[in-house]
């Protein structure tokens, strides 16, 4: 069966919506285009949506019982799975080194550090009490982060609706923030202030808003680089996970003790006798689903308008998020989904999305819109509904 749906050509896929992955950016796999015409969901889409749905949901659960097991895991996860996309990119995207790279290998060394930085930083996160439900909910602030070095580095003018949807974001996680760490604290300390989890879980945080701030910072520089050698988002993926793998002798001391840790877990029979540490089995379905939710996204983005992926992967978010707090029991408040609405709210106002699905539904009102847009001129249009990466195409300049 084929769908038919409006389309706006291939758009950037924003940070939040790669937040698991920590990549992808919005100037990093295409240019949003006001032009709208119309697309069919071919197997590859349908195919591309089973991965992210089946992929990256399953990735979290897989993440959620190494990190109950032991929240210091982070690093020889993030090792894992840059190690197995690596050894794929270097068959497929490289062809054994026989490709020449389309970007200097001496290009990627700034992306590569943040991008090394950025993975690090989040996993570790973990030793710090954040619990999941607030870990996924938090890092879906990347647009934050995105937007304010966007004003400070770039320039870029933002409409109010921008503006709002990061307010309702910030509101959101700022809800979520509180009340999970006054749970924190209720379970260790009447004490909130002295507490050590109330710290700790603090500690946390200011990681995870540094690690946001470098992941836009990052996008910025990947629109700059992009600006000057194309998008070639297959080798990016291979190199930015290929070159840091020697940052992991940095870390190595941690990864090898909590390598043994993951041995030591109860033993699980598979067949004819072996047996095998259950927590291993988590490794290995966290490293390669992973790669399943990576794939699934570039396939989502090479076939499917930006109003599915945005769909597609906001959903993903929902369903990861109601799964931890129903299958691992993760205490979730009416305040909770109070902040919840607010941040997914502001994530698909922020990608217009609400905007599209009303231009889907009603064409006739996109199609008055379109008219009365097209009697402005070209320096109120683009200060109107024009993105800042139009703006560059249109003029064919590089940004500084």
């Amino acid at each position: 069966m084929v769908i038919v749906l409006p389309y706006k050509h291939l758009s950037a896929v924003s940070l939040h919506i790669l937040a698991s992955l920590q990549f992808v950016t919005p100037e990093s796999v295409g240019i949003v285009s006001s032009t709208m015409t119309s697309v069919s969901l071919s197997p590859a889409a349908i195919l591309g949506i089973v991965m992210v749905m089946v992929g990256c949901t399953s990735n979290v659960v897989f993440l959620e019982h190494l990190v109950r097991y032991n929240n210091g895991v982070g690093g020889l996860v993030t090792f894992g799975q840059f190690l197995l996309i690596s050894i794929e990119g270097f068959i497929f995207a490289v062809d054994f080194g026989r490709k020449k790279s389309a970007i200097p290998i001496k290009e990627y060394a700034i992306m590569v550090t943040l991008f090394f930085t950025v993975s690090i930083v989040n996993n570790f996160g973990f030793y710090f009490d954040i619990p999941m439900p607030l870990h996924m909910i938090f890092r879906a602030g990347s647009l934050i982060a995105n937007m304010i070095l966007g004003v400070i580095i770039l320039k870029k003018q933002y409409p109010i609706s921008k503006y709002l949807s990061v307010f309702m974001i910030s509101v959101g996680i700022f809800i979520c923030t509180l009340l999970s760490a006054n749970q924190a604290t209720s379970d260790v300390s009447e004490d909130s202030v002295s507490s050590p989890k109330y710290l700790s879980m603090l500690g946390g945080i200011c990681l995870l808003t540094f690690a946001l701030f470098v992941s836009a910072r990052m996008g910025i520089y990947q629109e700059v680089l992009y600006s000057e050698y194309g998008k070639h988002p297959r080798e990016a993926l291979f190199y930015s996970h290929a070159l840091p793998l020697g940052g992991f002798l940095l870390v190595g001391k941690d990864i090898y003790n909590n390598a043994l840790l993951l041995s030591q877990s109860e033993p699980v029979t598979l067949f004819d006798g072996v047996d095998v540490p259950e927590m291993w089995l988590h490794f290995l379905g966290n490293i390669v689903t992973q790669y399943v939710c990576i794939r699934g996204v570039f396939i989502l983005t090479t076939e499917c308008p930006s109003l599915i992926v945005t769909l597609v992967v906001t959903l993903r978010k929902f369903v990861s998020l109601i799964f931890s707090i129903l299958y691992f029991k993760n205490p979730f408040t009416p305040g909770h989904w109070l902040g919840t609405f607010l941040v997914f709210s502001g994530v698909l106002l922020f990608t217009e999305t609400f905007q599209n699905i009303a231009n889907a539904l009603f064409p006739s009102r996109r199609a008055t819109g379109e008219k009365l847009t097209g009697t402005l001129s070209n320096g109120e249009h683009s200060k109107v509904g024009s993105a800042p990466l139009q703006q560059k195409e249109a003029t064919g300049k590089k940004l500084d």
